[in-house]
């Protein structure tokens, strides 16, 4: 029995999550914020540098924006992250955001889009502050994995500001490596695409390698172990997917394209997608049949890292093998590539999606459709003016004690006759009920207009219970809106 009142739970919390997305896609007003560019005019105060390598995503916020309006939402723009942010969402009386921006300058600017909306007091999807610069500052994400357990390569960092470093004398890094000679990859702690990489093969070489990184970023650099083996990645996000306009919520965090990443002849790391643009050659799905055991340690990993992090968005992990197949976490990406796959040139995610029963709209939906059920069911405070937009929901009574001392309001017409209306379709014994809260609010606020608003009501309500009462309700549903 309780098994059986666990799993109704579940297909009713998974039924009012479909209700609740299809009601927003003609009243929700969402922004998809790209990274705004600080040579635009009163884009920034003062123009500053940046610590990791500036992109506006803005194509790839267009793809994401016009997938929205193919799944039925009406009300989509494109705002760039920069000093008019919060202006703009104002002017356009934005719900909700989805965010596709890495920062336009400064110190840690991941963080500051997230920072800034959390402010304003507007939800959205994407990952908090703290999450996206933890995420985007691999040696704060490479210490949170060590210490959660999680294998990493082997690392330290150097600031320039205290000077050169002198790998043989250094105590962390003989710590770090001890009698390793190499050889080593220098990069960024914070970047994109693979730039600025390097792979430095003797130790005698780093204190150029890590010099050269700092000209070009001004920032931390990270120094690591050399992993030779085969390198993989995985994309993980929340439970809730959507495969063919269907939700379906998962029992955990959802890992899908396990790939391995091709390296040509002499290329030791992947080459950045800047140069190299992602094709079908340069990946390739992990075969669960003949490396049935990577693949379920792929999916295991990430699923911890998820979970261990307390993600709230899609991430994709990085992962590479040492001499002995053994895996290594190097980094994991708080904003994966979300560029919709066309002709000869896809993205490492997306690239996985026909493993998965799953096209690049149904991604779209499943991280909107997540990012709604956590805020739903966890930060309900914070998002009234969305639980508002939704409405009431027609399969739970409003209390009639609340309603009464709410007095003669249309409103509380309009509530009583929706709660009546459904005590009468779940149980035929009370059809008294529609007559009953019917007249205790016609009386209390008697005259045509809330007659006419109680028949407005009934129209309504009629209609959503019909659809409600179909059959074969299960823990999935054919959603009403998109292609």
């Amino acid at each position: 029995m309780t098994g059986t009142r666990l799993s109704t739970g579940i297909a009713q919390r998974l039924f009012d999550l479909e209700e609740s997305v299809e009601r927003l896609t003609s009243r929700l007003r969402l922004a998809v914020i790209f990274g705004g560019n600080k040579s635009t005019s009163g884009g920034v105060i003062y123009p500053s540098s940046n610590t990791r390598s500036w992109k506006s995503y803005e194509a790839v916020a267009t793809d994401v924006a016009e997938s929205l309006r193919r799944l039925g939402f009406r009300h989509v723009c494109l705002i760039p992250d920069d000093m008019f942010l919060g202006e703009r969402l104002r002017r356009d009386g934005i719900h909700m955001a989805w965010l596709n921006t890495s920062g336009v300058q400064g110190q840690n600017p991941a963080a500051h889009a997230p920072a800034m909306l959390e402010m304003f007091g507007i939800p959205y999807v994407g990952h908090g502050s703290l999450a996206a610069t933890t995420l985007d500052n691999k040696h704060a994400f490479k210490r949170a994995a060590f210490c959660a357990g999680l294998p990493t390569a082997p690392f330290v960092t150097w600031n320039m500001m205290r000077g050169t470093l002198e790998p043989e004398t250094n105590g962390r890094f003989r710590l770090a490596f001890n009698d390793y000679p190499g050889p080593f990859v220098v990069k960024p702690v914070s970047g994109r695409a693979s730039l600025h990489v390097h792979v430095v093969d003797h130790r005698a070489e780093l204190p150029e390698a890590v010099a050269e990184v700092y000209r070009a970023t001004e920032n931390v650099v990270l120094i690591e172990k050399y992993l030779p083996g085969r390198e993989f990645c995985i994309a993980v996000a929340g439970p809730i997917t959507s495969h063919q306009r269907r939700l379906v919520r998962g029992s955990t965090p959802f890992t899908f394209a396990a790939l391995e990443r091709v390296l040509s002849e002499n290329e030791r790391i992947f080459t950045s997608m800047d140069v190299r643009p992602i094709t079908a050659e340069r990946c390739r799905p992990i075969d669960a049949g003949t490396d049935w055991e990577l693949c379920q340690k792929l999916h295991a990993i990430g699923r911890e890292v998820f979970l261990e992090f307390n993600l709230g968005s899609l991430i994709r992990l990085d992962l590479r093998a040492d001499e002995a197949g053994k895996l290594f976490i190097l980094e994991a990406n708080p904003k994966p590539d979300l560029k919709k796959p066309a002709q000869g040139v896809t993205s490492l995610v997306a690239a996985g999606l026909r493993e998965t029963d799953m096209d690049y709209d149904d991604l779209i939906l499943s991280l909107f459709a997540d990012r709604l059920d956590v805020l739903l069911t966890h930060r309900h405070d914070d998002v009234q003016h969305i639980v508002e937009l939704i409405g009431p929901p027609v399969h739970i009574a409003p209390d009639r004690s609340r309603r009464r001392a709410m007095g003669p309001t249309s409103d509380s017409a309009v509530e009583a006759y929706l709660a009546g209306l459904q005590l009468a379709a779940a149980a035929p014994d009370n059809q008294a009920s529609v007559e009953l809260l019917a007249a205790e609010a016609a009386h209390a606020a008697a005259g045509r207009d809330v007659v006419a608003t109680i028949s407005e009501a009934a129209t309504e309500a009629n209609i959503q219970l019909l659809d409600r009462l179909r059959p074969d309700r299960a823990e999935s549903k054919q959603l009403k809106f998109g292609s």
